[in-house]
This record gives C-alpha cells, sequence and structure tokens, in this order.
C-alpha cells in the first residue's frame, strides 16, 4: 500500500503532461498559448443553463432608449466578433439582454455569446461608445474560451493537490494540513491570479478592437476606466491579491493599444459601420 500510494503522484504527473501535450491551442487574436480540456459544447451548454436562470430571475428591460442602445451594441459587437475572431464566433448563439437593476454595475458575457447589461452600468458608461467597450471587453472573454480555460486551470490544480495529499499519506495530520494549506495559497497567488489577470488584460485588447471594428470610437475606453475607477473610490484590493489589473495598469496598456485599435475603428468607419 505504501508503495502504490507513492507511485500515483508520479503518475498523476504523467496523465497532466500528457493533457498539456494534446489540450495547447492559441488564442485567436491575440495567438498567446491556452491549455483547454472544456469541448466548446460545454462551455456553450453551461453558459445557455446558467443565461436561462439569470433570466427566471431578472427583470429585463425590452422597451425603451436603454433597451434599444444595449440591443445595437450587442448585434454590432457580436457581428465585429463574427468578423475577427470566426472561430469561434460563428458556432455562438448570440443573445443580449438588459436586466434592470440599478444598484448593480455589472456587464457579462456567457460562453456561447449570451449577453447581458444591468441598468446600474449606464450612468458610468454615460454614452453608447463606451457601453461598447463594456460589452466588447465581456465578448472577448467569450470569444478568447477563458471560461473553458478557467476550468481546465482548475481541474489540473485539484489534480495537483490531490495528488501532493496522496504523497504525504503518512505524514502527521497537523503538519500535511500546513503543507496543503500553504500549497493551495501558493497556487491561488503564483498560478490562478495572474492567469486571471492575463485574462483580463486580454479580454481588454480584443474587446477595444471589438469595439472599433464595430464602428465605435475605441477612445471612448480611456474614460470609461477612468470614471469606473472613481466609481470603486479607491476600494480595489492590491493589483497582485486581485483578478483584475490595476485602473492605472488598465489604461496604460490601454492607451499603448490606441494606435492599432483607431486603425480597425478607421477602417470600420470607411466601410460604413
Amino acid at each position: 500500500m505504501f508503495i502504490a500510494r507513492r507511485r500515483c503522484p508520479s503518475l498523476l504527473v504523467a496523465l497532466v503532461a500528457a493533457l498539456f501535450a494534446g489540450a495547447c491551442y492559441s488564442v485567436p487574436g491575440t495567438g498567446r498559448s491556452q491549455f483547454r480540456v472544456v469541448p466548446l459544447g460545454t462551455e456553450m451548454s453551461l453558459g445557455a443553463q446558467a443565461y436561462d436562470e439569470t433570466l427566471a430571475e431578472s427583470k429585463p428591460v425590452t422597451t425603451g432608449a436603454d433597451a434599444q442602445m444595449v440591443a445595437r451594441v450587442g448585434e454590432r459587437i457580436a457581428a465585429a466578433a463574427k468578423r475577427l475572431y470566426p472561430d469561434p464566433s460563428v458556432e455562438f448563439d448570440w443573445q443580449i439582454v438588459l436586466l434592470n437593476e440599478p444598484q448593480t454595475v455589472n456587464a457579462w458575457c456567457l460562453p456561447g455569446g449570451k449577453m447581458a447589461v444591468y441598468t446600474g452600468l449606464l450612468p458610468i458608461t454615460q454614452d453608447e461608445a463606451s457601453l461598447a467597450v463594456v460589452v466588447g471587453h465581456e465578448v472577448a472573454h467569450a470569444v478568447a474560451r477563458h471560461g473553458g480555460e478557467r476550468m481546465s486551470q482548475d481541474m489540473v490544480f485539484s489534480a495537483v493537490l490531490t495528488g501532493t495529499s496522496m504523497s504525504l499519506g503518512d505524514m502527521a495530520p497537523a503538519e500535511k494540513d500546513q503543507i496543503m494549506q500553504a500549497l493551495s495559497g501558493a497556487g491561488e497567488l503564483g498560478v490562478m491570479l495572474p492567469f486571471s489577470r492575463a485574462h483580463e488584460t486580454e479580454a481588454d485588447e480584443l474587446g477595444l478592437f471589438l469595439a472599433a471594428d464595430a464602428g465605435y470610437d475605441p477612445q471612448a475606453a480611456i474614460g470609461l476606466w477612468q470614471r469606473m475607477a472613481a466609481a470603486s473610490k479607491g476600494q480595489a484590493p492590491p493589483e497582485f491579491l486581485s483578478t483584475h489589473p490595476s485602473d492605472a495598469t488598465r489604461i496604460e496598456k490601454l492607451q499603448a493599444l490606441m494606435p492599432h485599435a483607431m486603425e480597425y475603428y478607421q477602417r470600420a468607419k470607411a466601410a460604413g459601420r
């Protein structure tokens, strides 16, 4: 039994290595290497289920100028996604809804193209171009399949922790617990959070280009994130403890991307978008 327990982690490492070898992809638009073992169909099914559950518990706004604006932005961003990143965007069942929650400053796009904007976001976006930047950012998460990547990372991280726990089977319980807690904390700060920040930065880049290709001035992104920073009132956690880059870091990177985004915007205007 002792020998079997000791061999399990090695076998687990070999299995994880095999998974990595067969599940490496490139993110459309950035070329970043991405590890994914979750099929697109599974992501889309989970997204559709979550969308239906949300609508059952929320109050959609279906009439009025705000609902029309949200529908227009969603349609144009979805069309841009299919132009720029057809794989996987052409497979998505694109939908967008405005949800009547004035206290919620949020928007999201689930795997498969199901989108929502909360009414609490509109006082901060203030105009259609800024809203398009937010929707573009959220759509970029789905286009880059960040949800499937994160699920895959969680699966591997859990497997590694399980294998480590098995390898410590003969250790005193208190000492074993300390080691496992340390590994879990180190994994969260050293692996999972940086990956999340990488996702956010990537979504900023792809989302900026989506908004520009849809015919919205990408320069609206700078004022948008400045307003977002003001709305947070300095309550954001330190960047190394956050799943999002700091507002200052985000704005700096967006400014660096702006010349390229403006090229998308000028082409969109020339095409009459």
